[in-house]
């Protein structure tokens, strides 16, 4: 059951663009294949979703590059759950190249009822196959993944 889910990948030259580097609509598309991998080793394929009547639509998206990446580069891409609410999880990301972070991501699902589409509350079965990491893991530190959590400054009485 892994609390962060990654997969190594080698860009292939279908994914570079006109100025020579991975176009950013491919950061995207891995994002969303990781989601539905983790989520599947977590126990939950799209079918079983699906046999329920449920699934996640994307509500955001948000991508900073930090780094170009190239064809032939190989790159290690990771995720795992920030949050959950009533209804929604932030799943975040990153995409490394010999351990330097290219880019960071994230995306806000929204658990839907697919007769509807419209959003209802996540089942028990559903958070509890996933674990939230939180921002500043251990784990993720030493990946060089972890958000600087800022901590309030002590109060002065």
């Amino acid at each position: 059951m892994p609390r962060i889910y990654h997969r190594s990948l080698t860009v292939a030259p279908e994914s570079i663009d006109a100025v020579g580097h991975v176009n950013n609509r491919e950061y995207l598309r891995w994002m969303e294949e990781i989601a539905v991998e983790h989520s599947a080793a977590q126990g939950w394929p799209m079918e079983r979703y699906f046999a329920g009547g449920n699934a996640w639509v994307a509500a955001t998206h948000f991508l900073e590059y930090l780094r170009p990446a190239f064809s032939g580069d190989t790159l290690d891409v990771y995720t795992w759950i920030a949050t959950w609410d009533r209804r929604t999880s932030v799943r975040r990301y990153g995409v490394m190249r010999q351990r330097k972070i290219l880019a960071r991501g994230e995306t806000c699902w929204t658990f839907v009822e697919l007769a509807t589409g419209r959003a209802c509350d996540l089942p028990e079965s559903v958070t509890g196959a996933f674990i939230v990491v939180p921002e500043d893991d251990a784990e993720l530190r030493a990946l060089g993944l972890a958000r600087r959590v800022r901590r309030a400054a002590p109060t002065e009485r």
